[in-house]
């Protein structure tokens, strides 16, 4: 395999696509937001648009990202719970099954209030919910260990251990109503009514229908321990809401004959990351592991951090690629906030772009910039929307004033639209070619 052009920076803005927003005068918060750092690149880049993993498919974030780093997550992704694992150092055995999940609030009747208990469950709220599920060995009684890590917020991992030697399988479906399995990756979905889901088994096998006799056995009692639990006792009594149900997602089981990226691109690769998952993935696929967690309140100095993260990985001997992800832009997507979604990726260009451009030499290093998915807040949720990509240093571009970094213009560029595994091999040698 032919040597990296030049070394590459891949920067994915998480949900940064959107659709016109009536309190944005109709703009995408990305077409509002006063960004004269992207400008300025944009006016000198080649701008298109990528469908993470292809058209139609309204991906989860690790779907997108595996898309974007050059594998095809519905044939390769070993699943979402088992990416949320590795990125917290979970354990997992051989035969070992497991599942991302979100703390919930939902009614007596298993109606999803809130998928996200109001996106203000804390981390130390949810530890606490999840070592006591834990300590509650919901599935002794049917030979099987269930264990729940609290990761970021209402997120988590369950994992299953059989104790008595039966086999577990992954081909299980979703309690989440908002996620539906599409081979092994995830697709969002926006149900009218949405409840916590049975389980079915996907497979016509013992393994499956045990795991799903489980899982539904699961989802059955964790009410009777989260309920009644201090955490939500205290939650109350703020008027906050509680949580009281799991719904989980995305099965899996590790595997490791999946190749790295550096075997796959001829690159050896760093990531820096905020949240498990993408650190997962990262771990998976053997990029250097630069962990810089949640971003917390001080963005200014959080993302002045990931820039500067970037420029001392790039430097690192034998690095080649560096990929970043950038969370911000997703959450007031799912809140339908257009306005602070336009606030922080105005924030991204000041703090990150701002600091990281000054460093950067088009001469030496390209420079693709681009989104896992769309989050649009008039749909408070992802969507099959492509997102737009700018490259920078690989391709002549001439300058044309005005030219900028949004949804309208990236679809008028002249890369056109082309699948996430398509992106890496491109960034390497500046020819689009068809994806497998």
């Amino acid at each position: 395999m032919v040597a990296p052009f030049k070394p590459i920076v891949l920067v994915v803005l998480d949900g940064l696509g959107d659709l016109p927003h009536p309190a944005l005068a109709d703009k995408t918060p990305l077409e509002a937001a006063v960004t004269p750092n992207l400008d300025k690149l944009a006016a000198g880049a080649a701008l298109g648009r990528i469908s993470p993993v292809r058209e139609g498919v309204a991906p989860e974030s690790d779907a997108g990202v595996m898309g974007l780093l050059g594998f095809d997550p519905e044939v390769e992704s070993p699943g979402r719970g088992v990416l949320e694992a590795m990125g917290i150092r979970m354990e997992l055995r051989p035969g070992d099954v497991a599942l991302r999940f979100n703390f919930a609030t939902a009614d007596a009747s298993g109606r999803i209030i809130d998928q996200r208990v109001g996106r203000n469950l804390t981390t130390p709220e949810a530890t606490d919910l999840a070592k006591a599920l834990t300590d509650a060995d919901l599935l002794k009684d049917v030979g099987i260990e269930a264990v729940t890590a609290a990761t970021v917020g209402h997120r988590g991992v369950l994992r299953l251990r059989a104790r008595d030697g039966a086999p577990l399988s992954a081909d299980v479906t979703n309690s989440d109503p908002f996620y539906l399995r599409v081979g092994r990756a995830g697709h969002a979905v926006r149900p009218e009514r949405p409840a916590v889901l049975p389980v079915e088994a996907q497979a016509s096998t013992p393994e499956a229908a045990r795991t799903a006799q489980a899982l539904n056995l699961y989802s059955q009692r964790v009410e009777n321990v989260l309920a009644p639990h201090r955490v939500n006792g205290e939650r109350l009594l703020r008027g906050a809401l509680v949580a009281n149900r799991l719904i989980f997602r995305d099965a899996g089981v590790r595997s490791d004959t999946l190749p790295t990226f550096q075997q796959r691109h001829g690159i050896q690769g760093a990531a820096v990351t905020e949240m498990p998952v993408e650190r997962g993935i990262a771990l998976l696929l053997g990029l250097s592991d630069h962990y810089v967690g949640p971003m917390g309140k001080d963005a200014v100095s959080a993302l002045n951090l990931r820039a500067q993260s970037v420029l001392d990985e790039l430097r690192t001997p034998g690095v080649g690629f560096v990929y970043v992800h950038l969370k911000g832009p997703d959450e007031p997507g799912h809140d339908g906030d257009a306005v602070r979604k336009k606030k922080i990726i105005e924030d991204l260009d000041n703090h990150f772009f701002g600091p990281f451009l000054k460093q950067w030499d088009p001469a030496t290093t390209v420079l693709a910039i681009t989104a896992d998915h769309s989050t649009p807040c008039v749909k408070k949720g992802h969507s099959d929307d492509p997102v737009p990509l700018l490259v920078s240093g690989l391709v002549p571009a001439p300058t044309q004033a005005g030219r900028r970094y949004t949804e309208s213009d990236s679809l008028q560029g002249a890369l056109g639209l082309h699948r996430g595994v398509e992106l890496v091999p491109f960034l390497r040698t500046g020819s689009w070619t068809r994806a497998r």
